[in-house]
């Protein structure tokens, strides 16, 4: 069996290995995993981009910004689910 070394920042290996406990999964079997989806999908399993998520957009921040300043300020109705059936009916 190949060994393979790598580095990689201490805090994101302390991330990495509190995530994969948390999945049943050490280090090696994460990186198996890893591995092998890659090759099943001949390629990077997952969108590797330099786009920023479009929630945190200028836009989408503003409108949540001014939201919360609404909601602070009490300027919007609670409805329970029951309550919007009634209302569509």
């Amino acid at each position: 069996m190949a060994q393979i070394n790598i580095r990689i920042d201490d805090n994101l290996k302390e991330k990495a290995e509190k995530l994969f406990d948390e999945l049943g999964l050490n280090m090696s079997t994460a990186f198996n995993i890893f591995i092998r989806q890659s090759i099943r999908e001949g390629g990077i399993p997952f969108e590797i981009t330099t786009q920023v998520d479009s929630f945190y957009s200028e836009s989408n921040m503003r409108t949540l910004i001014e939201s919360i300043k609404e909601a602070d300020e009490g300027k919007f109705i609670s409805k329970s689910f029951d309550e919007l059936k009634e209302m569509e009916q």
